[in-house]
């Protein structure tokens, strides 16, 4: 396992995170406190640090399960919690980005972590109700009283977040350092407003739900004839999804690797800061994900599964690649300028 910088930051995370709503059985499809303490034990003996959980998570238990996990050795682990879902149903205030809300969770989430503070606390989603400079300002607060290290928004329009970091840099505030956001192979609409976004504010990205819901593994493919099967047929999984599995699976073959890790290995590749979250059951899921840190596709593969999985980037995106839009905005010389802002 190698390090990254987390965005703006300095803070070193993990190439690969943790994430835990697994850890726990309160949901019904979750795993036990022990099976959960193996996970944990095998991606940190892999030189995992990240450790992703949040207050909704098998209601609580996640939280206290990963306290427990890191007390031995808390400085070396890096603890990201978030804010704004329900722990109190039909409360108003029991919910959404204010302040109030924010407090109130916060010292919930350190309470069940057993932790004076934590490393990294998101914005689990955007409310649309809360002002963006109470929620910035409320987030700074808890920054300068040590109770937070650093902060990052999840599930959130890219204008809202450009509009946060920018209100922070101008007032001084605590400028959010990550972005949270579902990206996989069968979910890139990210690369229309988001990832450009990340990119240009330098935020780091921890894409969740990189197989899918289990779509990419190559499961859904399968014939079954078992109630199981017809269970999943149920499902009513997108064909346009199903032909992008059936391809992870041919190129998984032909890098001699799992359909997992190759489609692990894709977000890895992909431009930007990425640290994919990893989501397990079981020791064994954990396992196959890890694996993928020994994978890498060759162009080829790569251009198989980017074709595969396209999608429409829409307007402006593809307005302004036409060919006579560019040479109106260029006065026809692009090629001839170099911009070392690429990456």
């Amino acid at each position: 396992m190698r390090y990254k910088l987390l965005g703006r930051s300095g803070l070193r995370v993990s190439e690969l995170g943790l994430g835990t709503m697994t850890f726990g059985e309160e949901w019904g499809w979750g795993a036990s406190k022990s099976e959960s303490r193996r996970i944990f034990d095998a991606y940190a003996q892999a030189g995992g640090n990240f450790i992703d959980t949040a207050n909704r998570y098998t209601d609580g238990t996640s939280e206290r399960l990963v306290g427990e996990f890191v007390a031995s050795d808390r400085d070396h682990f890096v603890v990201a919690t978030k804010y704004t879902l329900f722990d109190r149903e039909g409360e108003p205030n029991g919910a959404g980005n204010h302040r109030k809300n924010l407090v109130r969770s916060l010292e919930g989430s350190l309470r069940r972590l057993r932790l004076d503070y934590v490393d990294l606390l998101w914005v689990h989603a955007w409310d649309f109700l809360t002002p963006v400079d109470e929620v910035m300002r409320g987030l700074d607060d808890l920054v300068r009283a040590g109770k937070v290290l650093y902060v990052g928004i999840s599930d959130t329009p890219a204008w809202i977040v450009s509009r946060a970091n920018t209100l922070a840099d101008f007032r001084g505030w605590s400028p959010f350092v990550a972005l949270q956001i579902e990206y996989s192979l069968v979910e890139r609409t990210p690369e229309r407003e988001l990832l450009p976004m990340a990119r240009a504010l330098d935020l780091a990205v921890t894409p969740w739900g990189i197989l899918g819901s289990g779509v990419l593994t190559g499961k859904y493919n399968l014939e079954d004839p078992t109630p199981e099967g017809r269970v999943r047929e149920s499902k009513g999984q997108d064909p346009r999804m199903l032909r992008i599995a059936q391809e992870v699976v041919a190129v998984a073959r032909e890098a001699r690797c799992t359909p997992t890790q190759a489609a692990v290995a894709w977000i890895r590749s992909r431009p930007g800061l990425m640290i994919p979250l990893l989501g397990a059951r079981t020791l064994q899921q954990l396992e196959d994900n890890l694996g993928a840190l020994q994978v890498d596709l060759d162009r080829q593969n790569l251009a198989r599964l980017d074709e595969a999985s396209a999608i429409d980037l829409g307007f402006p995106h593809e307005f302004l690649e036409r060919k006579h839009i560019r040479r109106l905005i260029y006065a026809d010389t692009r090629d001839l300028i170099d911009d070392h802002r690429l990456r």
